[in-house]
């Protein structure tokens, strides 16, 4: 039974993995995530998932999982934002329309790979320059793609979701529980206890 490494530092990665019942370790790589010239959103992430997964060292009874997400909205790629005035920019952008968020993933094992993207279709409130400055202040969403966090909007930014809501939040746990499945990767048993 091979053991489950995450390539991510993302907590909410985690988080979902977890909940799904998995026990992994986790490997942060390290990689450059500047987009390539001319490189559409869906190359991109799965450029970089492959990036992030051959980045790491795995034992020959490991499986590596590693993702991509981006937040695009007419077309333009919005990765994390770099201070709080460049989050300020793009929640006001993304404010009363319709987005797509895209998440690259890719399986390594051993020299095998396995690999997709998931979308999914994010609807915004209409949000004031008071909205968009108190939600940066409560959430802090730096290190967040779009600026923000699906987990911890409570309804403040979003009004709908298209596709799968865990594919918001950084990896569409459906597609990757099917093919950890697939390749061997069980889940913990709860604790009948």
């Amino acid at each position: 039974m091979p053991n489950l490494v995450l390539a991510s530092g993302s907590p909410r990665r985690s988080l979902l993995l977890s909940a799904a019942g998995y026990t992994f370790r986790v490997d942060v790589p390290d990689v450059d995530e500047t987009p390539g010239a001319g490189e559409e959103a869906a190359e991109m992430v799965l450029r970089l998932s492959e990036a992030k997964a051959r980045a790491v060292e795995a034992g020959v009874d490991e499986v590596v999982l590693a993702a991509d997400t981006v937040v695009v909205l007419d077309g333009e790629i919005m990765g994390k934002p770099t201070d709080e005035a460049d989050a300020a920019r793009m929640l006001s952008r993304l404010a009363g329309r319709t987005h797509q968020v895209l998440t690259g993933w890719t399986l390594v094992v051993g020299e095998q790979e396995r690999f997709g993207v998931a979308e999914s279709h994010v609807r915004f409130h209409p949000l004031t320059d008071e909205d968009v400055h108190a939600y940066i202040s409560d959430v802090q969403p730096l290190d967040k793609a779009g600026a923000y966090a699906i987990q911890a909007d409570r309804g403040r930014l979003i009004s709908s979701v298209t596709g799968p809501r865990s594919n918001v939040m950084g990896l569409p746990i459906g597609d990757i529980v099917s093919e950890l499945d697939d390749v061997g990767v069980e889940r913990s048993t709860p604790d009948s206890g």
